[in-house]
C-alpha cells in the first residue's frame, strides 16, 4: 500500500503490525508523526535492531505496561533481523531458514499483543537497480506483516504536486517558476522540499516567494546563478560573466559541478537547435518523448540558451567546454582560472 492508504488507514483502526518498506524520508516521518500523535509518550519505545534482537523486541511487545493500555514500538534498521551474512540469498525466507534459526516474528503474528503495535522501519535498499533484489529478501523475511507500505521516492511531477499543496497549507504564495526551481534543484527530494518549504515561509510573511528567494536560500538552487552565467555569456558580457563567476566562487560552487551545468545546457540547446525546435514548448515536448521529462521553466532556459548562440556559436562553447573540462584534471589545477580563461576564449 502507499503511504496515504495507512495513514488513512490508521485513522481508523491501528494494525497489529507494519512494515515500512523503501528510502522515502518525508512519507515515513509522516507516517511516525501521526502514530506518535495516537499515543501518549510514555507509550511509546524506539527500538534498534542493529542494537537488540528480535526475540528481545516480541519479549518487550508482549510485556504489558502500568502505564498504558496501548503502546507502539517503533523498530528501526529492520534490515538487521535477517540471518547474518543471507541478505542476498535467494533462499532467505520469514521464518529465517537457511541454517540460520528460526525468526521468532511469525509466531507471534499469530498471537500479537493486543493494544501494541508495531513498525519496522526498513529504510535501506531502493526498489530500482542492484538494491532491488536485496529488498525483496527483506520483504520475503517479514512476509508474515499484511501492512506493508511501500516508500517510493518521488517523480518530479509528484514533488511538484506535494510541494504546492504544501506552499498552500504554510499560507505561503510561491511563483511557479520559483515551484520548478525549488523542485529541480532539490532533485524532486520531498524530505528536504518540505524543509526548505519551512524556511521560505518563515522568511517570505506575506509577500510573494520568487525564484530569487529560492536561490539566496537553498543552497542547490544555485542552478540560478549558472543560469545567470549563461546569459551573461549569450550576450557576450564578459564583465557580468566575471562577475558571475566570482560569485559562484565566494559562495562556494564546486566548479567542475558549474562546467558540467554549462556542459549539459549547451548540448541540449544543440540539440534543439538540429532538431529545429522553435519554442520552449516544443523543445519541452521534445525532450519529453526522448524519455528525459522536463519542466517548463527549464525548457524556457533551453530556448533563451537557444536564441542567444548560433549552430557555430555552441559548437564552439562545447569545444571550449571540453578543453575546460580537460584543465579541471589535471594533477593541480587552479579551477578559477581555468574557468576565466573559459570564459575569456567564449566571449572573445
Amino acid at each position: 500500500m502507499t503511504a496515504a492508504q495507512f495513514l488513512a488507514r490508521i485513522q481508523k483502526e491501528l494494525p497489529a503490525a507494519a512494515l515500512l518498506l523503501g528510502p522515502e524520508a518525508y512519507d515515513r516521518r509522516r507516517i511516525k508523526e501521526a502514530l506518535l500523535a495516537r499515543f501518549p509518550e510514555d507509550a511509546v519505545t524506539q527500538r534498534d535492531l542493529g542494537e537488540a534482537e528480535m526475540a528481545e523486541v516480541l519479549d518487550d511487545a508482549r510485556s504489558l505496561s502500568l502505564f498504558a493500555a496501548d503502546r507502539l514500538i517503533w523498530v528501526s534498521n529492520a534490515e538487521a533481523a535477517l540471518p547474518r551474512g543471507r541478505v542476498d540469498s535467494e533462499d532467505t525466507d520469514a521464518e529465517g531458514e537457511g541454517g540460520a534459526g528460526v525468526s521468532p516474528l511469525p509466531g507471534y503474528l499469530k498471537d500479537p499483543t493486543p493494544g501494541v503495535t508495531l513498525v519496522f522501519e526498513a529504510a535501506k535498499f531502493d526498489f530500482e537497480g542492484d538494491e532491488k533484489r536485496k529488498q525483496e529478501r527483506v520483504r520475503k523475511f517479514y512476509a508474515g506483516i499484511s501492512e506493508v507500505v511501500e516508500l517510493r521516492r518521488y517523480s518530479a511531477h509528484e514533488a511538484r504536486s506535494e510541494a504546492e499543496m504544501l506552499a498552500k497549507r504554510a499560507k505561503m504564495r510561491l511563483e511557479p517558476s520559483g515551484l520548478d526551481l525549488l523542485v529541480e534543484a532539490l532533485g524532486a527530494d520531498m524530505a528536504r522540499i518540505s524543509v526548505e518549504i519551512e524556511k521560505l515561509a518563515l522568511y517570505a510573511g506575506d509577500r510573494v516567494v520568487s525564484a530569487d528567494d529560492i536561490a539566496a536560500l537553498a543552497p542547490e538552487a544555485r542552478v540560478t546563478t549558472i543560469f545567470a552565467l549563461v546569459n551573461a555569456l549569450g550576450r557576450r558580457d564578459r564583465a557580468r560573466a566575471l562577475e558571475i563567476l566570482d560569485t559562484l566562487t565566494r559562495e562556494g560552487e564546486y566548479l567542475p559541478l558549474a562546467l558540467a551545468f554549462l556542459s549539459t545546457q549547451f548540448r541540449m540547446a544543440l540539440a534543439a537547435r538540429e532538431a529545429g525546435l522553435k519554442s520552449a514548448q516544443q523543445i519541452q515536448g521534445h525532450f519529453t518523448r526522448m524519455g528525459l521529462p522536463m519542466w517548463g521553466s527549464r525548457a524556457d532556459q533551453i530556448y533563451q540558451t537557444l536564441a542567444k548562440f548560433e549552430k557555430p556559436q555552441l559548437d564552439r562553447a562545447l569545444k571550449l567546454i571540453f578543453d575546460a573540462d580537460r584543465g579541471l584534471r589535471d594533477a593541480r589545477p587552479d579551477d578559477r582560472i581555468v574557468m576565466e580563461q573559459f570564459v575569456l576564449k567564449l566571449t572573445a
